[in-house]
């Protein structure tokens, strides 16, 4: 896992570039994009159940419909949750409870196709390795859409903490976009709602003084970083 992370460590120019002629308004106006798409489909559907509830010539999915407000009310919940944590300031706090952090992949988990498997060693993480944490889980569970498992690890060591997330599955698809904004690199053409969780990572992560690498097959792929502890 740590010579994953260390071979992050020779960035290109135009990573560099990237980084350092990033647009704050652009980045934050991307993100907010991002994280209005992720809570726009659970109140959607809790819309959608209320309008059932009250249509007179619909009361034989009454049942229906409580099930859609009960399901996606959680899944919106879950999702507030997890995005203070990964991406807001969550508290004043620069320390994390694992078991916590735990709590908050497992909401999220719940409502994908993939698995988590949870094998943090340390107790408590802080916040730079607790938002990478979080949004590198997601990634990989993003990145198996038809199911598979994701497996999140960390260590701490030698002044640092090394997370790994390892995907395995049918059909492991992560992006280009993805991959490159991991590393630092623009997003191009591509559309940038997957790309900005993936440069946000980046960016902490080398704020902190650490490095990201990615690893991806047809099967499998790891996302590593390590941060300073």
């Amino acid at each position: 896992m740590t010579e994953i992370a260390d071979s992050a460590a020779e960035a290109s120019a135009e990573t560099a570039e990237a980084v350092l002629n990033a647009d704050p308004v652009d980045l934050a106006a991307q993100l907010a994009a991002r994280l209005c798409h992720d809570f726009i489909s659970p109140a959607s559907a809790i819309v959608s159940g209320l309008d059932l509830l009250e249509d007179p010539t619909a009361q034989d999915m009454r049942d229906d419909a409580m099930v859609l407000i009960s399901q996606s009310a959680r899944k919106l919940a879950d999702l507030l949750a997890f995005c203070r944590a990964a991406f807001g300031s969550a508290s004043t706090t620069e320390v994390f409870d694992a078991r916590d952090l735990e709590t908050l992949a497992g909401g999220v988990f719940g409502h994908m196709k993939a698995a988590l498997t949870w094998e943090v060693g340390p107790s408590s993480i802080n916040k730079p390795a607790a938002r990478t944490l979080l949004n590198l889980a997601q990634i990989a569970g993003t990145a198996l859409p038809t199911g598979g498992t994701v497996t999140v690890k960390a260590v701490e060591a030698g002044g640092r903490i090394a997370i790994s997330v390892e995907g395995a599955g049918p059909r492991v698809r992560l992006k280009p976009e993805v991959a490159g904004g991991l590393l630092g690199k623009p997003k191009g053409e591509a559309m940038g709602g997957a790309w900005i969780q993936a440069f946000y990572v980046h960016s902490l992560v080398t704020q902190a003084g650490g490095r990201v690498a990615v690893e991806a097959g047809d099967e499998g792929l790891t996302l590593a970083a390590w941060v300073p502890a």
